[in-house]
């Protein structure tokens, strides 16, 4: 038999990096005021949405999600935990560079998952092994209800490895969300894997 659990995951709102043109990545941008906002929302539908259920919450260590875990974990009453492992992928030398800079300097073009933009960037194949550890944990822990805040790229990763698929899927195929959107996540006692519902972006407004 397998453990029933719940795994919510959230993708941080409007960071200041959204309305700049400067890259995300590594960059240490925080969230706008629309997105402190749009983060404030978020918990309190999220709150309404579990009913009193206990929750474990993790979070990237970057601020933008930092501000968005503590803003729900503050509404929810739990102790946020952050991890490095659920950090954007690192886009090298771009970091802290715009957007316009990085279509303009690109060394390769990233073709598979083992692709790097440039030469200490992170391929997505590196970010997968990054999170493995992690996802090992948490799929194999205790905790029934697990919410994780992170960024676009690393949730796409993320589940690709809960519907149990190759990484080599990544070259195929993505599950990407959108800016502030939630997903709801479940494992049966049998061990089917659900997707409930991808990056719901309904949580941004009441």
């Amino acid at each position: 038999m397998f453990q029933n659990k719940t795994i919510i995951t959230i993708q941080h709102p409007e960071s200041i990096h959204h309305t700049n043109g400067m890259i995300g990545s590594w960059t240490d941008w925080e969230l706008s005021k629309k997105g402190i906002q749009q983060a404030k929302n978020i918990a309190f539908n999220l709150n309404k949405e579990i009913e009193n259920k206990k929750f474990s919450i993790y979070s990237s260590t970057l601020k933008r999600t930092k501000q968005t875990a503590e803003i729900i974990a503050e509404q929810l009453n739990l102790n946020p935990i952050f991890t490095e492992s659920l950090k954007e992928r690192s886009l090298g030398k771009a970091i802290g560079k715009s957007v316009k800079w990085l279509k303009e300097n690109i060394e390769n073009e990233e073709l598979t998952i083992y692709d790097k933009c440039f030469s200490d960037a992170e391929s997505r194949f590196d970010v997968w092994q990054r999170l493995l550890p992690f996802y090992k944990e948490i799929i194999n822990n205790d905790e029934e209800n697990i919410i994780i805040v992170s960024h676009g790229d690393t949730l796409s990763v993320f589940n690709i490895m809960w519907l149990e698929l190759d990484v080599k899927n990544l070259n195929k195929i993505d599950l990407y969300g959108i800016s502030g959107g939630v997903s709801f996540l479940s494992q049966t006692t049998h061990g089917k894997r659900i997707i409930k519902r991808l990056s719901d972006t309904s949580f941004l407004t009441y």
